[in-house]
This record gives structure tokens, sequence and C-alpha cells, in this order.
């Protein structure tokens, strides 16, 4: 299983990005997934999930700014950016947790957003 992040880039300050993760290989269902970001210096912080019911958790900095959701026939979550301001700068992370007879997480490699200001 392999996840595939994308949809990066710089944009200035106000701008909207929108973030897509997907995963590859069979056999396996996907509960929650989720975004998380890692700025330089920084420890890795959570962004938002969204579980399998498609209940959805954002952390205080980013709600009403950025929607988290999901497309299970792509095996895809999708991160909706808008507003964003220089302080949103860092390394976006993907994570789906899969169950195939056990429960493991994976994670994509990332992805940058830069916002100008």
């Amino acid at each position: 299983v392999q996840l595939q992040a994308s949809g990066g880039g710089l944009v200035q300050a106000g701008g909207s990005l929108r973030l897509s993760c997907s995963a590859s290989g069979s056999g396996f269902s996907i509960s929650t997934m989720g975004w998380y970001r890692q700025a330089p210096g920084q420890q890795r912080e959570l962004v938002a999930t969204i579980t399998s019911g498609a209940v959805t958790s954002y952390a205080d900095s980013v709600k009403g700014r950025f929607t988290i959701s999901r497309d299970n026939g792509k095996k895809t979550v999708y991160l909706e950016m808008n507003s964003l301001n220089p302080e949103d700068t860092a390394v976006y992370y993907c994570k789906m947790r899969l169950y195939s007879g056990v429960i493991m997480d994976y994670w994509g490699k990332g992805t940058q957003v830069t916002v100008s200001s």
C-alpha cells in the first residue's frame, strides 16, 4: 500500500489550495483518514481527520478555513484550504488507518504548501 499526496504549491496569503491523497493497492478497508503538517523546526501536528462515518475534526487553527472530505470509492482524502496565511506554510502529510486483518497506519510522503505574505 502506498499513499500519494498532491496539490501543494505556492500561493499568496488569502488564496486557496486543494490537497489530495490516494491509496494504491487492494484488499483492505480504510477507517480514519487525516492530514497533518510540519513546519520547519516544528513538530508534526494534526490538521484534520475524517472517520469512515464522515465525522470530521479540525485543529483550532484551521477551523472555518479548511475542509476535509473523502471519496471511499477512490480511496482518496481531500483537504480544501481557504484563506491561507503564512502560518499555514508547512509540509502536509496524509495518513490513513487501514485494515486488512490487522490495523496499520500509513503515511504519504508529504506535499509542500508555501503561503507568501
